[in-house]
């Protein structure tokens, strides 16, 4: 057989799988600066997650398999660059075009651990290599700061704030203008003010990822949340057991209306795990998460446990992935946190490939 054509190497590995997405690397166009020298073949992938970074040694081996089923080939090189894409905007006037992926964190209801997943989930990227920050949107129970153990407030950069760091993320949030004993007691009109005024009026930096820790429920804050913020996709957060599912089922039907793509349903206090017995014990039931995903035709993004060390990095400003980074549950955040920006990252190709064939 005489020298490979470029065709001939895209055909073989366009039927390589990207792990995580389920797409080829054909249709993410992740095949780049293909070189070939007779029977030599040189390319670049692009990663478009940063948590393909642990990957690059089972795509390497994926990828010289499958040339290497082309007899002929002698040797193979695969080099790798990581560039997170970006997601559309349903707003029509984009507040945040600096921000590439902008990821609502919802809830049915209170007391499910909301919160706690947002800034466990934001660690988890930043750890992986992303640029991210979080907007703490729960204007009537704003934790993150807490939970981030915030240590200096956003501070003055010319016209605009800029926001509060920890942990390499940023954070803006309504408690870094309310005093903690005082409530905020607003209508719909005054929380769109204040959000807007999140967006505008704050200098968030060039981010791959901004967390939305939203409000729970389904009521006018979330509605206005969703009109001002470009949102790339949202999670829904539930435990297992029937009341927060339901509730959980009309937070996905809202983000449905509004043409927010939804990336998946996390099953919080899933199960408790005894630290002396290792038995199991199912306080909430268990797979309620699941199963609601399974019905509604969503992703299911995966299970966490009980574990009062989840609690604690919360009450200590320390998340979980901080103060116990090789813990299973931490590994649990990570896998989930995996699956979001697999799913972002495969979205948003999909709407580039379109894009591309019309």
């Amino acid at each position: 057989m005489g020298e490979f054509k470029e065709q001939d190497i895209i055909g073989v590995l366009s039927k390589v799988q990207m792990p995580d997405l389920e797409k080829d690397l054909g249709t993410l166009n992740a095949i780049q600066d293909l070189k070939i020298k007779g029977f030599e073949v040189e390319l670049t992938l692009l990663l478009t997650t940063p948590a393909f970074k642990s990957l690059t040694a089972e795509l390497r081996d994926l990828v010289e398999k499958a040339l290497r089923s082309l007899p002929e080939i002698s040797k193979v090189t695969v080099h790798f660059k990581s560039q997170i894409t970006s997601g559309d905007s349903q707003v029509k006037d984009n507040l945040i075009p600096q921000i590439k992926n902008t990821i609502a964190i919802s809830s049915g209801k209170g007391g499910v651990g909301k919160s706690s997943t947002t800034a466990n989930l934001a660690v988890a990227l930043s750890q992986a290599g992303a640029a991210v920050g979080i907007l703490d949107a729960d204007i009537y129970g704003p934790n993150i700061p807490m939970m981030m153990g915030v240590q200096k407030p956003p501070t003055n950069q010319g016209k605009k704030l800029a926001p509060a760091e920890s942990h390499g993320i940023q954070i803006m949030s309504m408690a870094f203008m309310v005093p903690e004993d005082q409530p905020v007691v607003w209508r719909g009109p005054m929380i769109h003010g204040a959000i807007q005024q999140f967006l505008r009026d704050v200098a968030w930096g060039e981010l791959d990822y901004l967390f939305v820790d939203l409000p729970p429920g389904t009521g006018d804050a979330q509605l206005s949340i969703v009109q001002l913020v470009p949102l790339t996709g949202a999670v829904i957060v539930t435990t297992p057991q029937d009341v927060a599912l339901l509730d959980s089922k009309r937070g996905l039907a809202m983000f449905q209306k509004v043409h927010v793509p939804l990336l998946g349903i996390v099953e919080n206090m899933s199960t408790f795990i005894c630290p002396h017995c290792q038995g199991k014990t199912d306080i909430f039931s268990h797979g309620g998460g699941r199963e609601a995903a399974k019905k509604l035709g969503v992703p299911f993004l995966g299970e966490i446990p009980i574990d009062p060390s989840i609690r604690e990095g919360g009450d200590h400003g320390k998340p979980l992935l901080v103060s116990h980074p090789s813990s299973p549950q931490s590994e649990v955040f990570r896998g989930i946190a995996r699956s979001v920006a697999a799913k972002i990252s495969s979205n948003n190709a999909t709407k580039q490939f379109f894009t591309i064939i019309q």
